[in-house]
């Protein structure tokens, strides 16, 4: 179960720490494709899911404080499913292309990480 948990937490902060700069770097075009939100509150979202992929990995590889770890999983599991929601306003259409699919399924394996450890 280890092995398959950081394996876990290497592939969502990888994720995370990619979507996290592309709602920073890239906020004007996300504003522009996708209104829910103002371009403050994308780039305060990429922030935080930056910070929150390098808490879950580095706390817990460094035996640092290991709680953050599952602090930080938590947390990125509840905005991500809060954003899946914002995407669901949107369209529900089942497609690899719609990120509500993808929101879905990141925040359910960082809640899947904040469980386990």
């Amino acid at each position: 179960m280890n092995i398959l948990l950081w394996s876990l937490q290497a592939v969502l902060a990888f994720l995370y720490i990619s979507g996290g700069a592309y709602k920073v770097f890239k906020f004007d075009q996300l504003a522009n494709h996708m209104t829910a939100l103002p371009r403050g509150g994308w780039r305060t979202l990429g922030v935080l899911e930056i910070l929150g992929a390098l808490l879950l990995v580095v706390p817990a590889a460094a035996n640092w404080m290991p709680v953050l770890t599952t602090i930080a999983a938590a947390v990125l599991a509840l905005e991500t499913l809060g954003l899946a929601a914002l995407y669901a306003r949107v369209s529900l259409k089942l497609a690899a292309t719609n990120p509500m699919v993808w929101a879905v399924v990141m925040g359910v394996l960082a809640a899947f990480v904040a469980f386990e450890r």
